[in-house]
């Protein structure tokens, strides 16, 4: 009876620590980086004839800086996403090779007052520099140009450190899944 007991206050006592542990998902002084790739773009010339894409890479660091209450922090980071597009104009015409490199800053806001452990949400800006170039000796067309959108994302998290996101928004990709590593 007394080992039943000492058990159950084992149990009891340990899950508490892990509920206080996981029931906020991200606060002031966390540190995540998202790896992920992305689906859908903003970016596309296609044309006469056959076009492909490839998927978007991206990765994104952030920390959390302000704390805003009982309901939220502050996040602030960079952003780095490259993506290509082939486009064969056809008719014995050119292929064109459009290369989209995007160097960022961000800031998200996470809100933590949900009642569901392991998960983070969060929506932000950011402002970017849209790096747009060429390859096939044409000059013309493509402008590189400062951005800036806005996003929504969540993370799941498995283990303390390790997790999986999915964002939407502006980036390489309208939709970027991957890993996240917290830190």
């Amino acid at each position: 009876m007394k080992k039943a007991i000492s058990y159950l206050a084992l149990t009891a006592i340990a899950l508490l620590t892990v509920q206080s542990i996981s029931a906020q998902e991200f606060s002031k002084g966390t540190n995540v980086i998202n790896a992920g790739i992305g689906i859908g773009g903003n970016f596309y010339y296609g044309g006469l004839g056959n076009s492909s894409q490839s998927i978007g890479l991206n990765a994104s660091y952030e920390r959390g800086i302000w704390e805003t209450g009982d309901f939220g922090i502050v996040s602030l980071g960079g952003y780095l996403g490259y993506k290509s597009y082939t486009s064969n104009r056809g008719f014995g015409g050119a292929t064109y090779d459009y290369n989209y490199t995007i160097i960022g800053v961000r800031g998200a806001f996470h809100y933590i007052d949900l009642d569901v452990e392991n998960l983070d949400v969060y929506g932000g800006a950011m402002l970017s520099y849209n790096i747009a170039s060429i390859d096939s000796g044409y000059s013309g067309g493509l402008d590189s140009r400062p951005s800036a959108t806005v996003f929504v994302g969540g993370r799941w998290y498995f283990t303390e450190q390790f997790g999986v996101f999915a964002e939407a928004g502006y980036g390489v990709s309208i939709l970027s899944l991957g890993v996240a590593f917290r830190f």
